[in-house]
């Protein structure tokens, strides 16, 4: 594509890494910093150089029959870009990969394979990570980022409508829905990025390769967290720094679950048979009537169902430290 005279006057000392055509000889020009989008001369304008920086903080992505409407959204102004709707996609991913660029979310040297929008949701491949975004905004800085050193394993589940696909860090698995006309490229990006890093040729082989050891996986099984940092599940009242009623209750509620039942008598033995049944998602409806009513199976079952909240408040905070020690460590990587 032959960059305009006009464009190369706004470059300065920068340079262009890519660019897409229009249509006529209009052109968006893609710099590390900024979009430069040249509009031709016309009957009633003159020609012109309009630059949308890449550091946003908002993107949305508006579709009409015939044009896209980009919105960009930052600190103090809002500006706007409309390019033909067959020329969207290749716009939106490298305005993305600006984006990521200069606010650290990809490396320097780190490329994209592919950009996916199925309603709210946003895809990113990239070279070496898989980036997601969930909302009525195209992009913000909330974000989730999981790296290709995570991945424990990969699968496809079809339907008629859409595509599941199951790609698993650390042993969790993250399932996307894709519709069933995008699944196949969208298999196809995933598959060509994860087999290049992981240096394999078949889904089997980076399924066997990264697969999690048996041994730490039963590990995992067996503490309910499936985390390699160490952190206890349930914080103490001396870390959140003084007695809380939420968390000593939930305390009390797990010593009675993992106490022997020959030492806790006949009632200690219901205890903990109803314990079993509701945490293996048994409809409680089944219950014999006689005894669903009984006040000490009422009284267990809100006692489970205070726990299981609590185990999944702490599950949910754990979750969110170890995602923020991993950005923190990959941030001092960066900066090495």
């Amino acid at each position: 594509m032959e960059i305009p005279d006009l464009v190369q006057q706004e470059l300065g000392d920068e340079e262009i890494r890519g660019g897409v055509n229009l249509g006529d000889e209009d052109a968006a020009c893609f710099t590390p910093t900024r979009t430069l989008v040249y509009r031709s001369e016309g009957l009633l304008s003159d020609e012109k150089v309009a630059s949308y920086p890449h550091d946003f903080e908002r993107l949305t992505v508006s579709e009409g029959r015939r044009k896209t409407k980009f919105s960009l959204i930052y600190t103090g102004e809002k500006l706007e870009l409309s390019v033909p709707g067959n020329r969207s996609d290749a716009v939106l991913e490298r305005l993305l990969e600006g984006k990521l660029a200069v606010s650290g979310g990809i490396a320097p040297d780190e490329s994209l394979a592919g950009v996916f929008r199925f309603s709210e949701l946003t895809l990113v491949v990239t070279d070496r990570q898989l980036l997601k975004h969930i909302g009525n905004v195209t992009w913000d800085a909330d974000y989730e980022a999981f790296s290709f050193d995570d991945v424990t394993g990969l699968e496809f589940e079809e339907g008629s409508v859409a595509t599941a696909v199951v790609l698993s860090f650390n042993e969790r698995p993250e399932r996307i829905k894709a519709p069933s006309e995008e699944a196949p490229m969208v298999r196809k990006t995933l598959e060509e990025a994860l087999f290049a890093y992981h240096d394999v040729d078949s889904l089997a082989d980076l399924n066997t390769k990264v697969g999690a050891d048996p041994d730490e996986s039963a590990d995992e099984a067996g503490n309910g967290l499936g985390l390699e940092s160490g952190i206890d599940p349930l914080v103490s009242n001396d870390e959140e720094g003084g007695d809380d009623s939420e968390t000593a209750s939930a305390s009390t509620s797990t010593q009675a679950a993992t106490q022997p039942a020959s030492e806790q008598g006949p009632t200690a033995e219901a205890t903990t048979e109803t314990r079993a049944t509701g945490t293996a998602g048994i409809d409680t409806d089944s219950v014999d009537p006689d005894t669903s009513t009984d006040p000490d199976i009422t009284e267990l079952e809100a006692q489970v169902a205070e726990l299981t909240a609590a185990v999944e408040a702490q599950n949910e905070q754990l979750q969110k430290q170890e995602r923020t020690i991993k950005q923190l460590i990959k941030e001092l990587r960066q900066g090495r």
